[in-house]
């Protein structure tokens, strides 16, 4: 597959090199193609992380297009930060690997013809004593220009949208 500059773009979003250069679990769990989004958040890891797992309910992005019109919530869920391998996220993922605080990796739970099989993990790490950076890195088999661009358009908004509610609480 040759990678044009707007290609390379839309796999790397928000990424930087050092964030690329390291290994995660989703590329264990599904060897393939990796994508990466990025944001830094103005609050503490543990914040941001608490906020992640709010997509235990919800998939925070556009909630017309992938939460059947209900919207995300907007406050945090007691007790969405207990975390098993097993448990649902999203509707379509299942929790595969988690470190606490850290990191989530989730895989879908029934593999796409369009797509194949597809596993992403969400990485928060402290970047300054009142801050962080949220990466999602997602390892999918078969990569296609719908999926690499409507991953971003939808990758985007969630990240953003936890960002600001992490900044927020």
């Amino acid at each position: 597959m040759v990678l044009t500059r707007a290609s390379t773009w839309a796999r790397t979003w928000g990424s930087t090199p050092e964030e690329r250069a390291r290994t995660y679990p989703a590329a264990d769990l599904v060897p393939g193609h990796l994508l990466y989004r990025a944001v830094d958040v103005d609050a503490p890891a543990a914040t941001t992380f608490r906020w992640l797992c709010q997509l235990r309910v919800a998939p925070y992005s556009y909630d017309l297009v992938d939460n059947f019109g209900r919207r995300s919530p907007s406050a945090l869920t007691p007790g969405l930060e207990q975390l098993a391998v097993g448990l649902r996220f999203m509707t379509i993922f299942e929790l595969a690997a988690f470190e606490p605080d850290r990191s989530i990796t989730l895989v879908l739970r029934k593999g796409s013809r369009l797509f194949g099989q597809l596993a992403v993990t969400y990485d928060v790490r402290p970047h300054g004593p009142e801050s962080s950076r949220l990466l999602a890195v997602l390892s999918v088999t078969r990569p296609n220009p719908v999926l690499i661009w409507g991953d971003l358009v939808m990758m985007r908004k969630q990240l953003l949208t936890l960002a600001r509610l992490a900044e927020g609480s």
